[in-house]
């Protein structure tokens, strides 16, 4: 078969089979066609170590944000893309270059944008009025913590949640379901919420005018709580993802173990939350202030 034939199934594939969002459907089919595009090739026999090489110098030498080079982190979307392909390649029988021949790039260790408990605590009190509005970005703050949803698992909630009860089911990354559990502050902002609603929309948080109403956007919930955490008096960039790292580390500062974090935030992989560990290790300053510097003459 014609290679873009090929990765037209591939992408069928990981849709129907795999059960991958859209956009991750839509993200692989624009590494591919790169790669396609780049390599000229016609067959899965032109996916070669030396084109695949090439391929990443090129890559490493494209433009990237703030006037640098293209980052190490979006050049393995192009190569995790590549990978997949070519596992189904092996799977299907099809003659091509063993997946495992390609090796991401080494990237640098992930630092983590924080806020402190004192700010965290400001943005939340942020919303002080009785508006749907107000209410609207208290609820949405509270969730957030209360839950640690990723900014589009809270866009797909819809207004029939159940706050009889402490816990909820939500469909996350790679269509899979866990749950999450509701703070009774949490409960009460949202409930506060919905009685000041007069609408019939079935999303649970809306944005717009009354008679152009739609379901909030990532993009919506960003605007907002940057708006409130300048509100709060806070100069840190602080996004929906910053809440998310602060629910991670106020669980594990209190006692919480690494895997019972992991299940909480929908993570796939134990190294992707152990990114939380070397913020939350107090224990290791007490032994540095123990035992540190005795011997040294007063």
């Amino acid at each position: 078969m014609n290679l873009r034939a090929l990765k037209q199934e591939f992408l069928e594939y990981i849709e129907i089979t795999k059960g991958r969002s859209v956009k991750t459907v839509e993200n692989y089919d624009h590494y591919l066609t790169r790669f396609i595009e780049f390599a000229k090739a016609e067959s899965e026999k032109d996916i070669t170590e030396e084109k695949i090489r090439e391929f990443r110098l090129w890559l490493n030498r494209q433009p990237g944000t703030n006037l640098g080079t293209m980052k190490r982190k979006t050049q393995n979307y192009y190569l995790i893309a590549l990978r997949a392909f070519l596992k189904y390649l092996t799977r299907r029988g099809t003659l091509s270059l063993p997946p495992e021949r390609i090796e991401l790039a080494k990237v640098p260790e992930r630092s983590l944008d924080l806020i402190t408990s004192a700010e965290l605590d400001r943005l939340m009190k942020a919303p002080k009025g009785t508006d749907s509005k107000d209410l609207r970005d208290k609820a949405i703050l509270e969730l957030l913590f209360s839950t640690g949803l990723r900014v589009s698992e809270l866009c797909a909630l819809d207004s029939d949640i159940d706050l009889s009860r402490d816990e909820l089911s939500v469909r996350g990354k790679g269509d899979k379901v866990r749950v999450v559990f509701l703070s009774p502050t949490a409960k009460i902002a949202v409930s506060a919420y919905l009685k000041a609603r007069k609408d019939l929309e079935e999303a649970l948080f809306i944005e717009g005018r009354p008679k152009k109403l739609h379901r909030i956007t990532p993009r919506d919930i960003q605007r907002m709580i940057k708006k409130r955490a300048i509100e709060a008096g806070i100069t840190k960039k602080v996004t929906p993802h910053v809440i998310r790292h602060s629910f991670a580390t106020d669980l594990l500062e209190n006692g919480a173990d690494l895997r019972s974090v992991q299940a909480l935030l929908g993570h796939a992989n134990i190294a992707t939350t152990q990114i939380y560990t070397h913020v939350t290790d107090k224990h290791l300053l007490d032994i540095h202030r123990a035992f540190h510097g005795k011997r040294r003459a007063k």
